[in-house]
This record gives structure tokens, C-alpha cells and sequence, in this order.
């Protein structure tokens, strides 16, 4: 029997775990008896500080299709996603939030597009953004767009983590062991085939967003430096830019000084250049510095995650 493995990063989603449980046993149950598929779910622990692993603890002892797994601390919800991927035992599996965000009755049309299909993968991608803030949207829209400008990665405007893959596609991405990790850039950098579903946004079943408006920026801006070297090449640009645009000052003030006889005037805005071409040294010395962290981090080869506790580890 075909088995999929449902792997579900939790960051304090106490409120949300037995919602989410629930939507997806019924899932498995209605896919079992129409496509004879079994599921494994593979809840993982991302150091919550709520009651999310009591949670996971007795809905590991009472069914034997959960499994979890539970971190030292917080590592992020990057390392959750290796992590179940690496436990999965599946010939597909999917990724998903608990929040119910990502709509499990979408599981059947993505198994049917994989086994029916030809498919690799089948990946959920947001309509609309319907309850989100306008702001937060607007901008990422902009990443989205960016990203595919700069980099030879193909991320859809919208694209959820949430999907379903082969296990041939699932090793792929385990193979990229890297520790500074943007999933959906490494989900388009390994290729295969990939169909995209279409759905409306849907709001939160509990809980509120662990994602502030900063944060998303941050993480926007480590997908940008993971996958493309836009930022060093146009840091590379402003600087002969202004190489050339200081040629033209040169030449500006030789000339005034020849025929008006006035060289030191407007010193005020002198000082504006001056603060601006500092600023933009600035920005530049902080992107080399951005990549260079990210290549220090890497030569470190610090496991992504500690584990504390597994299902195994249950006495029951």
C-alpha cells in the first residue's frame, strides 16, 4: 500500500493541532478507501512553548499513524521542514501548515496529479490574499517578482510550502544539505515537473501569526541572497555610477572654476553627496557582509536542529 507522509512544522499552534488532526484523518480515511493509500502524519516540534507537544504526545499514543518530533528549541520553521522530510518514510510526501491554512482536501487532487497525471510534484499556490494586510501583500508580490527577475528559479506568485512529492523529488531536496535554507527556491532549483492548484486564501483556524511584517523581510531577503547574486551585482553598479557621475562633478567644477571664477560654493549640497555616497559604501560593505556571513555560517557545518524527543520515546 502506497503511504504518504504529511509532515507539519508547529511553532505554539496548541489551538490549532486537534483542528488540524481531525481535517486530516478525515483525509486519510476518504483517501484510503478510494485510492488504498496509507498515511503517516509527522508533526514536528519546533521548541513551542505552549502545550503543543502534550498534544502531540496523545495523539501519538492513541494512533499509530502520528509520529512527532520535537526540537531543543526554536530553530525555525526551515529546519522543521528538513527534519520531517528527513523522518519520512513515504513514497510521497506533502508539507503543510497546522494552522489549516493549506486545505487538506487538496491531498486527493495532488495524489491524483502525481499517479494519474505524471507529475512530480503538486504544489498549492494562493489566488488572492483575501484577510491578509495590504501592505504585507503588496510587497510580497514585489518578492515574488523580484525573485524571478533575479534569480533562474521559477517561485509562482503566492506559492505555499504546501505540496506533494515524489520521494525521488523528496531526496532531491535532501540532498541540498545547505544550512542557509529558503524551501521554495530549492523546491524550483531541483526541477522536476511541477503542476500548481489554484485556491482562495483561507484565514487562520486558531491562533495568530507567528510571522511579524519584519520578519517576513528578513526572510525575503535570505531567499534573494540564496538564490541569486542580484545584491553584489548591483552594489558592483551604483559604485560605477557614481564613478562616472563624480567624472561629471570633476568636470563640472574645473569648468565653473575656468570661466566664473568660483569653485567653493554650494557647500551644502557638497555635504549631501557626501552623506549619500557614504550611505551607499554602507549598503554595499553590508551586502558583502550579508553574503560573506552566510558563507561563514556554512563552513561551520553545524547540524541544522537538535532533537530532544520523538514518538519512540514514549513508555506507554
Amino acid at each position: 500500500m502506497p503511504l504518504i507522509s504529511v509532515i507539519a512544522p508547529c511553532y505554539n499552534e496548541e489551538p490549532a493541532i486537534p483542528a488540524f488532526y481531525s481535517e486530516i484523518t478525515k483525509v486519510a480515511d476518504s483517501m484510503k478507501s478510494k485510492h488504498g493509500v496509507d498515511f503517516e502524519i509527522i508533526f514536528v516540534n519546533d521548541g513551542s512553548a505552549d502545550g503543543s507537544l502534550d498534544i502531540m504526545r496523545s495523539l501519538a499514543k492513541k494512533d499509530r499513524r502520528v509520529r512527532y518530533i520535537s526540537f531543543s528549541r526554536n530553530f525555525g520553521k526551515e529546519a522543521g521542514i528538513f527534519a520531517g522530510l528527513s523522518a519520512s518514510k513515504g513514497d510521497f510526501t506533502a508539507i503543510m501548515d497546522a494552522d489549516l491554512q493549506d486545505p487538506p482536501y487538496l491531498l486527493e487532487e495532488m495524489y491524483t496529479g502525481i499517479t494519474e497525471e505524471g507529475y512530480d510534484c503538486v504544489a498549492a499556490r494562493r489566488v488572492s490574499r483575501k484577510g491578509e494586510p495590504p501592505i504585507r501583500s503588496f510587497f510580497a508580490r514585489r518578492f515574488y517578482s523580484l525573485m524571478r527577475k533575479t534569480s533562474k528559479i521559477e517561485i509562482a506568485d503566492g506559492a505555499r510550502d504546501f505540496r506533494l512529492m515524489t520521494r525521488k523529488m523528496t531526496d532531491a531536496v535532501l540532498s541540498l544539505s545547505e544550512r542557509n535554507r529558503f524551501s521554495k527556491g530549492i523546491f524550483g532549483w531541483v526541477g522536476f515537473d511541477t503542476k500548481w492548484v489554484e485556491y482562495e486564501n483561507i484565514e487562520r483556524v486558531a491562533g495568530e501569526t507567528k510571522w511579524s511584517f519584519w520578519q517576513l523581510v528578513a526572510y525575503s531577503v535570505e531567499g534573494i541572497c540564496s538564490f541569486s547574486t542580484f545584491l553584489l551585482s548591483l552594489a558592483t553598479w551604483v559604485g560605477i555610477f557614481f564613478c562616472f557621475a563624480a567624472f561629471l562633478f570633476i568636470a563640472f567644477i574645473l569648468i565653473r572654476s575656468l570661466f566664473w571664477q568660483d569653485p567653493v560654493s554650494g557647500w551644502s549640497s557638497t555635504m549631501c553627496v557626501m552623506l549619500l555616497l557614504g550611505g551607499l559604501q554602507l549598503f554595499c560593505t553590508g551586502v558583502l557582509g550579508k553574503y560573506l556571513s552566510k558563507t561563514y555560517i556554512e563552513t561551520k557545518n553545524r547540524p541544522l536542529y537538535v532533537v530532544k524527543e520523538t514518538e519512540e520515546d514514549i513508555i506507554i
